[in-house]
């Protein structure tokens, strides 16, 4: 299975790099990883609404042209579905087993998600109805792909 993670903005703070590197480690005898960067646009202060939807938008069409037809993508969203760490195991498996060999998990900018790019995504996933630094939530999907991993190849993980 090829995992590719499109996220807008690059990971600045060293310790978030350091824990990016460490699950992709991890990941590689478990699939193929590939995390992909695109440019943030800068957001000024008190930003109007049309000026946030602009933002989105161009990160959103930076985004698009990482998409691939043969590709199952996963956008994170607030309003997207809950899954425990077992249900997302569950839809890896699934998708794989389906024939799915590429999985896209599209991460935003700090302003979300342009709507084209949530249209176009075969699922939209929440991990909390809380918001998360872009950054972290690379961290955070990596671990709980990881996880997935290691649940469905039944091996000891903390809980």
């Amino acid at each position: 299975m090829k995992i590719t993670i499109l996220a807008v903005g690059k990971i600045k703070e060293k310790f978030y790099r350091q824990a990016v590197e460490e699950f992709e480690k991890r990941l590689s005898r478990y699939c193929k990883l590939e995390i992909i960067e695109v440019a943030d646009e800068r957001t000024p202060d008190h930003a109007s609404e049309t000026e946030e939807l602009q933002i989105k938008e161009k990160e959103g069409q930076r985004l698009l042209k990482y998409f691939r037809d043969d590709a199952w993508i996963c956008a994170l969203a607030i309003e997207g579905k809950m899954l425990d760490s077992v249900e997302l195991s569950e839809k890896i498996e699934n998708l794989g087993v389906s024939g799915t060999s590429h999985m896209i998990f599209v991460i935003g900018g700090s302003l979300g998600l342009a709507k084209q790019v949530l249209k176009r995504a075969d699922f939209l996933l929440s991990f909390s109805r809380m918001t998360f630094p872009h950054q972290l939530m690379r961290v955070i999907l990596l671990e709980q792909i990881y996880r997935s991993y290691r649940i469905l190849s039944k091996q000891p993980y903390h809980k």
